[in-house]
C-alpha cells in the first residue's frame, strides 16, 4: 500500500489514481528485455480481421506479435478510440444505419477534403453503435466475413486486452501508440495527448511492465509528450518515435505554423540528429531505407545508418502479405489480392539484413517467421 500511495503522489496534477490491484506480480526477469527485432502487429494483424479491433489485436498476439498497434482519434465527448481516420465511411457500417444519415459531411483534414462520418461528431456511445468493417476489401475479401461483427475499441479496452493475455500467459505486449491529426484536434478542443498519458498511467500494466511506444507524423506534440514524460516519470518504459511520410510532403503541425521542413529534410544525417533529442527511434516509409531493382536485387539509402549514428531505432512501414503491396520481382503472380508469403519472406529478410530494428507489418504470423528464419541463418 506505501508503495502505491507514492505511485499515487507522483501522477500530480496530470493523472488521476485508481483502484488498479489487478496485477499483482511482476515479470520474472529484473528487466524486460526487448527483442533486436521487433515485430509489430500494424492494427493488429490486419491482413487477417478487419483492422483496429479487439479481433485484430488478439490475432496479432496469437500470431507472435511484440507489440500492436492502435491508431487514436477522438470522440466528440473527449474518448480516444482505435480507427485509423477520423473518417469511418470506409471502415465500418455507419453508412448503412439510419440514424446517423444526417451526420455525414465533408470536412477538411489536414489539407484534404474528406466526406463521410468523422469520429468527433460522435459520442462513445453513439460510436458503439457502429460496427467495423474490412477497409480494403478488394485486396482482402476474405476479411469481409467478419464485416459488422466488432465494435470499435477504446484505448482502455485495448490495454485491458494485452493485460489480460499478460496475466494468462506471462508475456509482454507492446503498445505501439499513434495519435491521429492531433493538430486538427487540438484545434477543435479534442486534444490527447494529456488523455493519452493520463489512460496510460491508470493501469499497471501499462504504467510499470509494458513498453509503450508514442508515435506521431506531427513533430509538436511529439516534443510535448517528451516533456511530459519527463517530468512526471509515471511511465517506466515509454519511447518516442518519430514518423515519417511521404519526402516531399510536410507535417501537418509544420504547415500550420508556416515551417518549410519537409520529410526528407527531417531525414538528413543532421536532421536525424536534432529528431533524436526528443525521440528513441524513427518509422519510415519503406522507400526511405531501399528500393528493389526488377532483377530483385537492392539499392539500400544511408537512412539506417544515419539513423543508428544519431542513437535512433530504426521501424519502417508496412510490411504486407498480397501481391498488390509486394515489389514486383516478389510478386508471386499478377492477381493482387493473392497471398504471396515467399515474397513477403524475401521482403522482410532483405530490411533485415539492412539493419531494421523492428517492422511493422499487417501479417505477425509472416513477420515471426521471418524474424525466426533470419536468427537461424546470422547465428
Amino acid at each position: 500500500m506505501f508503495r502505491k500511495a507514492l505511485l499515487c503522489l507522483s501522477l500530480v496534477s496530470l493523472v488521476g489514481c485508481n483502484d488498479d490491484d489487478k496485477i499483482e506480480t511482476t515479470p520474472t526477469t529484473p528487466e524486460y528485455q526487448l527483442p533486436k527485432i521487433l515485430v509489430i502487429g500494424h492494427r493488429g494483424a490486419s491482413a487477417l480481421r478487419p483492422e483496429h479491433t479487439l479481433a485484430s489485436y488478439q490475432e496479432a498476439i496469437d500470431d507472435g506479435a511484440d507489440f500492436i498497434e492502435p491508431d487514436l482519434v477522438s470522440t466528440k465527448d473527449g474518448v480516444l478510440v482505435t480507427r485509423h481516420e477520423n473518417e469511418i465511411g470506409g471502415t465500418t457500417n455507419i453508412s448503412t444505419l439510419t440514424q446517423f444519415a444526417d451526420r455525414k459531411t465533408t470536412k477538411n483534414i489536414d489539407g484534404v477534403n474528406l466526406t463521410g462520418w468523422f469520429t468527433e461528431d460522435l459520442t462513445l456511445n453513439e460510436l458503439q453503435q457502429v460496427k467495423a468493417r474490412e477497409r480494403i476489401p478488394e485486396f482482402r475479401p476474405a476479411n469481409t466475413a467478419y464485416n459488422d461483427l466488432y465494435s470499435i475499441p477504446t484505448l482502455e479496452q485495448v490495454i485491458e486486452l494485452a493485460e489480460a493475455n499478460y496475466k494468462k500467459t506471462g508475456k509482454i505486449i507492446g503498445l505501439y501508440i499513434e495519435t491521429k491529426h492531433p493538430t486538427y484536434f487540438k484545434n477543435r478542443n479534442l486534444a490527447m495527448e494529456d488523455t493519452l498519458l493520463k489512460t496510460l498511467a491508470k493501469y499497471q500494466y501499462t504504467r510499470d511492465i509494458a513498453p509503450i511506444y508514442l508515435q506521431s507524423f506531427e513533430v509538436s506534440n511529439l516534443k510535448y509528450l517528451k516533456d511530459q514524460l519527463d517530468l512526471h516519470k509515471t511511465l517506466k518504459h515509454a519511447q518516442i518515435i518519430q514518423l515519417y511520410d511521404a519526402k516531399t510532403s510536410r507535417p501537418a503541425d509544420f504547415v500550420e505554423s508556416g515551417v518549410s521542413k519537409t520529410y526528407g529534410d527531417l531525414a538528413t544525417a543532421q536532421s536525424l540528429k536534432d529528431v533524436a533529442k526528443y525521440a528513441n527511434g524513427v518509422g519510415p516509409s519503406k522507400n526511405y531505407i531501399l528500393n528493389f531493382n526488377t532483377d530483385g536485387s537492392v539499392q539500400t539509402t544511408s537512412f539506417i545508418s544515419d539513423a543508428h549514428a544519431a542513437g535512433l531505432k530504426v521501424h519502417p512501414y508496412t510490411f504486407r502479405p498480397e501481391n498488390n503491396f509486394l515489389p514486383q520481382p516478389l510478386k508471386c503472380s499478377d492477381k493482387p489480392a493473392e497471398r504471396c508469403p515467399t515474397g513477403a519472406l524475401k521482403e522482410f529478410e532483405a530490411y533485415f539484413k539492412a539493419g531494421v530494428d523492428g517492422v511493422f507489418t499487417d501479417d505477425p504470423a509472416l513477420g515471426r517467421q521471418a524474424v525466426t528464419n533470419f536468427e537461424k541463418t546470422t547465428k
